[in-house]
């Protein structure tokens, strides 16, 4: 298995034991990597920022000149919001929203003045054929014209800063490795590397093979391990593109590795450049212009990713307030009812299975405390204290992760739910027992979740309640939704007092 753990004694620490990785894959892993950002969702907020700012200065100009001349007339601020708009739309027209035009100057600007020139006279010609012309002040067009347009160059002028420092940290690079190190990959990567303004970052290539089709060094990338090495590799550093340079006659090579490599949080593609089998053009997604099939493809991205993350503040942020007052009489009851600390924090699977310190009420007794979670705990158990019971039942424990939640941001409001890394299925690890399990992980897990609604939640003693779990969890990250999370959380306090008999 590519990430098993290993047990812990009293006189032993717990030590966990992962794949190794060559030279080569750890020289790349140990490389520091900022985090990415998305380009759909900068371009989203430069639209955003360039309707806001064009509306200011209109109504800046507006408030400086008409007013004290003529007074208020609503029709301007109507004529502000038309220009503005029609000047988004202008601007997505002349394709200026693009993360590679930001870094550039003279391509950006001479389409940024044209179109924005080209608003202001369709504004006049639209004014002049309906009459309205002589009612507009000249001087306040004229100031919306070129202190817009400075506001735009200025903008536009340290968009292209930002842009470019965000580029040099590779923040804003798909880092993407080959699966192929033969001929195909060599021209593949060829390919990639011959277009200009890429945002292919390639790290490396895998291949299995060890005889002389597999090249030591493909087109300048040095291959980093085994396909087996991938999981392990994609958990130590990011990655954001797994791309095959296998010809679509290999499928079962092909899919004997996405039935490894489907459990991780990145786009899978087959390339399809050296295909002689060619499709519609609408078949294929393009990067630049190599053309590519898609097989699997990360959940939650781009706005999504920030609608979910605004779900979780906001929604987060009012449930924790909400919920300070019972927090505070849970705390209580759990220090009047047995000695030792209030919170207990546990080691859990996070996102693409990194390790999180999870925030719970202390339900057993301290001297007996499992934060490995080695022992399943069972009904009625003697380690759990009778507040414990309670709180176990009630679901009372998670209400610390709120501070998950809202301050670390490693756990979602809804989710799959975080398990202990050494939790078992009688002797064996929940990944060896559940074919897929880390797919559950391609998400942030969450305090409730769609299969802890449905009934599947406590207790893990047989294969059923491992199974379903994964099965609905999977289920979940397929069909996300704000509209669907938000059902979830309205359930849960339904599914507690309902579907709570395997919770002890």
């Amino acid at each position: 298995m590519l990430d098993v753990t290993a047990g812990a004694t009293a006189d032993q620490p717990f030590v966990e034991r992962r794949r190794r990785l060559s030279p080569a894959a750890l020289e790349v892993v140990n490389r520091k990597v900022h985090k990415a950002y998305s380009p759909i969702v900068i371009a989203g907020f430069v639209r955003l920022a360039d309707f806001a700012m064009l509306s200011v200065v209109g109504t800046a100009v507006y408030l400086a000149y008409v007013i004290p001349l003529s007074g208020f007339h609503w029709e301007y601020f109507v004529a502000i919001l038309g220009i503005t708009a029609v000047a988004v739309v202008c601007f997505q027209a002349a394709d200026i929203y693009q993360v590679q035009l930001f870094r550039g100057h003279l391509r950006q600007m001479t389409r940024m003045i044209s179109s924005w020139s080209f608003v202001f006279l369709l504004f006049i010609g639209v004014s002049f054929f309906a009459k309205v012309g002589g009612e507009v002040s000249r001087v306040w067009l004229a100031g919306f014209f070129f202190v817009g347009l400075a506001a735009l160059i200025g903008s536009r002028a340290f968009l292209r800063s930002l842009v470019r420092n965000w580029a040099r940290q590779g923040r804003l690079d798909r880092r993407t490795i080959i699966v192929g190190s033969d001929r195909t990959g060599e021209e593949l990567i060829e390919a990639l590397n011959a277009q200009d303004d890429s945002d292919i970052h390639i790290l490396g290539v895998f291949d299995d093979r060890n005889d002389s089709r597999a090249l030591d060094t493909c087109a300048g990338a040095p291959k980093l391990g085994k396909v087996d090495d991938i999981v392990e590799f994609a958990r130590r550093t990011r990655v954001d593109l797994v791309l095959f340079a296998l010809p679509i006659s290999a499928e079962t090579r092909i899919l004997e590795m996405l039935k490894k490599l489907w459990v991780l949080p990145v786009d899978i593609r087959l390339s399809a450049h050296t295909n002689k089998l060619r499709f519609r053009p609408r078949s294929y997604s393009y990067l630049g212009e190599v053309p590519t099939l898609d097989v699997f493809e990360a959940p939650i991205t781009d706005w999504d990713l920030v609608m979910k993350w605004l779900f979780d503040c906001i929604v987060g942020g009012l449930a924790l307030i909400a919920a300070l007052p019972v927090m505070g009489l849970v705390a209580l009851a759990i220090k009047l009812d047995s000695p030792g600390p209030v919170l207990f924090r546990q080691k859990r699977f996070g996102f693409n299975n990194e390790r999180i310190d999870v925030f719970k009420f202390r339900s057993m007794y301290h001297d007996q405390a499992d934060p490995l979670a080695a022992k399943v705990v069972t009904r009625n158990d003697p380690r759990v204290t009778r507040v414990g019971r309670f709180i176990r039942k009630t679901s009372l424990d998670e209400l610390p992760q709120l501070f998950n939640v809202v301050f670390a941001g490693n756990l979602s409001l809804v989710g799959p739910r975080p398990h202990a890394v050494q939790g078992k299925l009688q002797s064996r690890l929940f990944d060896e027992a559940v074919d897929g399990y880390f797919a559950r992980h391609r998400v942030k897990p969450g305090i409730t979740g769609w299969a802890q609604i449905n009934g599947w939640r406590g207790e893990i003693d047989n294969q059923e309640k491992i199974q379903k779990r994964v099965e609905f969890d999977l289920y979940y990250i397929e069909n996300w939704s704000v509209l669907f999370d938000l059902y979830i959380l309205l359930k849960t306090p339904l599914s507690l007092l309902t579907k709570s008999e395997n919770a002890y």
